[in-house]
Parts: C-alpha cells; structure tokens; sequence
C-alpha cells in the first residue's frame, strides 16, 4: 500500500492518470446523445406496452367481460407478503400507487415490490445495524445496541419512502424544465389547425431529447384519448400522473375546450406566458438567495487566501529580521 502511495506521488503517474480521465470523459459526453436516444427509446417500448394492455382492456370491457388497467399481482414473495399481512391496507396501495405512477412505475408489481420493501427494509437494517454492533462494535452495552437497532428500523421504515420522493422529485423537475417549449410547440400545433391528439404527439415526439419523462406522459395521454370512453379521463391522468399544478392548469383547459367547445389556442397563450413569468421569477429568487449562501464559503475559502498572499511577504520579511 505504502509503495502505491509513492508511486502515485510521482509526476509522471499523476499525469497519466489526469490523462485518463480525461480521455474518459471525453469518450462519456462523446456518447452521451446515444446513451439518451436509447433511454428515450426503452421508455417508449414500456407505454406501447401499456398501450398494448390499454386496448385489450377496452376491447374486453366492450365485450361484457371485466377488463382493468392493472396487471395481476405476481405470484412472487414480495406477492405472498403482501397478501399474507395485508400490506395493501397497512400501507395505503392507493397513495402509494400514485406516487409510483409520478415516478414513472405504473406496473402493479412495482406496487408489490415497493410494499414488499416497506414491511422488510426495517427488518433488514435492524438486523444489520444488530449484528455489526455486537460482532465489529463489541465495547457497546446492550441499551445502546437496542437504540441503535431501533433508530435501523426506523431508518428503514422511512428509506423507501424518501427514496420514491426523491425519484418523483427528479422526474417532475425533467418535466418543469421543459414544460414551457411543450407548451410553446402545442400551441403552434393547436393554431395551425391540428386536434389535440395529433398536437400531443407531435410534442411528445419533439419534447423527447430535452424530457424522456414528459414525452412519455404525453405518449400516454394520446392513447388514453383514443382507448378511453371518457376522454376527460384522460386528461385528469395527465395531472395525476405528474402532480404538478402547472400541467393541471393545462388539463383544466384542454378539459374545458373539449366540454365546452371554448378556443384553445387563446388558453394555451396565456397559459405559457404565466409559464414563462413563473420560471423567470423562481430564478431570479434564486439568483437573489445566492449571496447569503456564498457568503460562507467566501469567508472560509477565500478570506484566507487572500490574507496570505497579502500577509505573506511582510510575514516572511519580519521572520528573516527577527532571525537574524
């Protein structure tokens, strides 16, 4: 280990080493537009595959039989769990399947899944937390063992819930980000005569490289346009499904202009500006909240390299006098 650290201090190894990652990050912004085409394209299998499942429910639900959008539970452990304790009661299924549905998991196996995981994750951890304290951490006394397995199984309880937050969080900041352009192409579409079907899937087909997530939504909304009997539905979906009040401003209209016959380009205009204003007051607040936060690392990073360089030559002058 000692001679790694050596060689590794020689200017020589650090160069081939800066070179490398350099050639690595070369060759990843190189093929990052290809990694992004293939991520479009696998999101775009996986709602074809809901479209799939959308139309044969419609066409069993037309021929009396019971047809639904949700898959079968798989018969699967996470299954038998669920089923055994009742974890869809326990935990709430039907909260939990539309903050799945935000973060893009609409299958009822990630439904499973996620609940299977909220009944072992504290299991788990505490287990965990149990054993390396009484096998690596040996000099703990059994009360503070307890609470530290404790505090594990309440880590654990909340973890996958903070972890499909943070995956919803993600994915509506890809759609805010480019929500106003969707909106700016749906209105041209709108105004230059096209149905809303049409105008949503030419977006979702132009959206898809600045927001995998918002051309999928739009992909699912123009097949539940065209396989749902109520196509208000549909656009209901649309805003549950991101749970942002920006496109459920949009739904309302489109809603209102499909009940009512009311224009749609003159909603959509005003909608976009106040779209546009929105996002250009959230960054200029951002941008006014920026000096109290560099003021702390200014003062940590910068104030005392700036009193070295300043200092330093008196200091060093005054050093060399008094030791002489």
């Amino acid at each position: 280990m000692l001679d790694i650290l050596l060689s590794l201090q020689r200017p020589e190894n650090l160069i081939a080493i800066l070179i490398g990652v350099a050639a690595f990050a070369t060759v990843l912004s190189l093929t990052a537009p290809f990694a992004g085409d293939d991520v479009l394209k696998a999101r775009m299998k996986l709602v074809e595959a809901e479209t799939i499942k959308m139309r044969a429910s419609q066409r069993s639900a037309l021929s009396g039989k019971e047809g639904r959008l949700r898959d079968a539970a798989p018969k699967s452990l996470a299954g038998q769990l669920v089923k055994t304790f009742n974890l869809r009661r326990i935990f709430e299924a039907d909260s939990s399947r539309d903050m799945l549905r935000q973060a893009g998991l609409r299958s009822e196996r990630h439904l499973v899944s996620y609940l299977a995981l909220r009944l072992a994750s504290p299991i788990l951890l505490a287990l965990l937390a149990y054993v390396y304290s009484a096998v690596v951490v040996r000099d703990l006394s059994p009360q503070v063992r307890m609470v530290i397995t404790i505090l594990a199984a309440v880590a654990g309880y909340y973890l996958p819930v903070i972890l499909l937050k943070n995956l919803v969080t993600r994915r509506q900041i890809s759609i805010q980000r480019a929500w106003s352009n969707a909106l700016d192409l749906l209105l041209i579409c709108v105004e230059s005569g096209m149905a809303v079907e049409p105008a949503l899937q030419r977006v979702a087909s132009e959206i898809g490289a600045a927001s995998v997530p918002l051309a999928e939504e739009l992909t699912l909304t123009v097949a539940e346009l065209s396989y749902l009997q109520d196509r208000r539905k549909a656009f209901e979906n649309l805003a549950k499904r991101t749970g942002m009040s920006t496109v459920k401003s949009v739904t309302m209209s489109l809603i209102q202009s499909e009940r009512y016959g009311t224009p749609l380009g003159t909603a959509l205009r005003v909608l976009a500006q106040e779209n546009r204003d929105a996002r250009m007051s959230e960054a200029e607040r951002k941008a006014a909240a920026l000096p109290p936060r560099l003021t702390v690392p200014m003062i940590m990073f910068f104030l005392p390299v700036i009193f070295i360089v300043v200092l330093g030559p008196a200091g060093i002058d005054v050093f060399q006098t008094f030791s002489r």
